[in-house]
């Protein structure tokens, strides 16, 4: 049966590799001169200043890892345009740059493949899915993962269109969630601290990796602490942050490159909002502006710039503000899971939903919150989706009111459809699969998937893609206010992600029996 999943997860790797290439000539956004500045940067520049070289204005802000990764790119860029890594003010761009970005892309894919298929094999062997009846191979759980993991539309937009690394760094993410699950702890650490240093973003789902590593590897079922596994442990992470850090240290620019990595002046949200409670929060700060009648000055919040700005009658946020709400939305969770794991001992699946709601909680109450990080959390949702019908259903929900909250990002109007295929394409897919799946009873599992209200709430996307697609050529006033469809997506979604913030919180305290990988 491996050898048989295997093979349908390479047709499938291959299947969507194909699209990638031909998605080679879309449009790509800025994202794409700042990594090819960065390769310009790392391969010109001694690492001494890295992160104090401001020929471009898209300055290194990732951490030392991905700065060395960018490097080793470098290296192969010659062969194919040496233009490219000329370090300049201007932006460049070329036949063979886009090529060879685009390839660095697909090709570091292979970790998420990888990966993906890691947990393929972590759900092959789940006992719980032996009660449901499979008739068709297309439909088995692990084949089915296969599809949602590697066909996720959001992943394609940001990466294989808009242009970023997410897949690699995704890659990473899953393969240390499988560790975790396989209880191979050290590896899991090994593998989340690469990431650590490479994104900081995945910040936001270390306090889970923390309490569950500390709980269930450092100390016994009698909370004796074990000293050595501490040991080991601590090994794994602080070599690896020296190993990063360390030449920054001893340069004595820690400081200057923290500034680079946490640059607080970018304001409370970005210039297009994340669909999260500060969009709710802006969007009502707005509308009382409108009806009070106060004056909004020309760097307003719905300027489309990133800085920061004042609210016009609600209070202002510090930048501190998100960060400590974020903390305290987090602690529900964090203290169920060590709580859980002194009356159960090891529990992937819990510590699972811990991470998904660590970075549910960063991603509605954090400080300059970016669209893309919706992936963070229905990435290692997907898995979960195979197991529970309470995962299902939000996952349903998630990843499609997430990647609809990223199509802004493809502004232009030759990717609309291309996104809305690819949106509609995978939704179809999902919805079919997972009710195949879930129960024998397709009705039950139909109403448990997607319920009344949820049905309801998707259906307005359609009306809110046809406000945005034709609003241009119909509606008399569309151009004079520019904002208004970024505000309208940002704030529509905003309303799901949220409620589903809340069920995932409220299901995940309400569970009795967890299903385990």
């Amino acid at each position: 049966m491996t050898s048989m999943l295997m093979f349908y997860h390479l047709v499938v790797a291959s299947s969507i590799s194909c699209l990638k290439f031909l998605l080679m000539p879309s449009y790509y956004s800025t994202d794409f001169e700042v990594h090819r500045n960065w390769l310009a940067l790392t391969s010109s520049k001694p690492i001494s200043q890295w992160y104090f070289d401001t020929t471009s204005k898209w300055t290194l802000d990732y951490p030392p890892l991905f700065a060395w990764f960018e490097m080793g790119l470098s290296l192969v860029a010659p062969l194919f345009d040496p233009k490219m890594l000329v370090l300049s003010k201007k932006p460049y761009s070329s036949y063979y740059t886009i090529f060879y970005q685009r390839l660095s892309v697909i090709v570091t894919d292979l970790i998420y493949i990888y990966a993906a298929f890691q947990w393929i094999k972590l759900l092959r062997k789940n006992k719980n899915l032996a009660k449901y009846k499979i008739r068709d191979e297309l439909y088995h759980p692990a084949v089915i993962l296969s599809f949602l993991l590697l066909w996720n539309p959001g992943l394609l937009i940001v990466d294989h269109i808009h242009f970023q690394y997410n897949g690699l760094l995704s890659g990473i993410f899953l393969l240390s969630l499988a560790r975790m699950a396989e209880e191979k702890f050290l590896e899991s650490a090994f593998w989340f601290t690469i990431l650590l240093n490479m994104k900081h973003i995945y910040l936001y789902v270390a306090p889970a990796y923390f309490i569950y590593l500390l709980r269930v590897y450092c100390f016994d079922k009698d909370l004796q602490f074990l000293r050595n596994n501490f040991v080991k442990l601590s090994s794994i992470v602080g070599g690896i942050f020296i190993f990063s850090l360390g030449p920054f240290i001893v340069m004595g620019q820690l400081g200057q490159l923290f500034s680079r990595l946490f640059p607080f002046g970018r304001g409370l949200t970005h210039a297009y909002w994340a669909p999260n409670f500060w969009a709710l929060y802006n969007g009502v700060d707005k509308v009382l502006s409108i009806l009070l009648s106060k004056k909004v000055g020309s760097a307003s919040m719905t300027g489309g710039l990133v800085q920061q700005y004042q609210h016009t009658v609600l209070p202002n946020v510090p930048p501190f503000g998100p960060t400590l709400i974020s903390f305290l939305s987090m602690l529900p969770i964090l203290t169920l899971l060590w709580k859980k794991c002194d009356q159960q001992g090891h529990s992937p699946t819990l510590f699972i939903r811990s991470v998904i709601l660590c970075a549910f909680s960063s991603f509605i109450f954090g400080y300059h919150v970016h669209e893309k990080a919706i992936l963070m959390i229905i990435l290692p949702l997907t898995p979960l989706a195979l197991i529970s019908p309470m995962d299902a259903n939000i996952f349903f929900m998630l990843s499609t009111i997430g990647t609809y909250s990223l199509f802004p990002l493809l502004f232009k109007t030759g990717e609309t459809p291309t996104k809305i295929c690819l949106l509609l394409l995978f939704t179809i897919y999902c919805y079919q699969a997972l009710t195949k799946v879930n129960f024998q009873d397709k009705q039950q599992s139909a109403s448990l998937l997607l319920p009344k209200l949820d049905l309801l709430f998707l259906l307005g996307i359609p009306f809110l893609q046809i406000y945005q697609t034709f609003g241009p050529y119909f509606i008399p006033f569309y151009s004079s206010l520019p904002f208004l469809p970024l505000l309208l997506t940002s704030i529509y979604c905003a309303l799901g992600v949220m409620y589903l913030y809340v069920k995932s919180y409220l299901s995940t305290y309400k569970l009795r029996n967890i299903e385990e990988f």
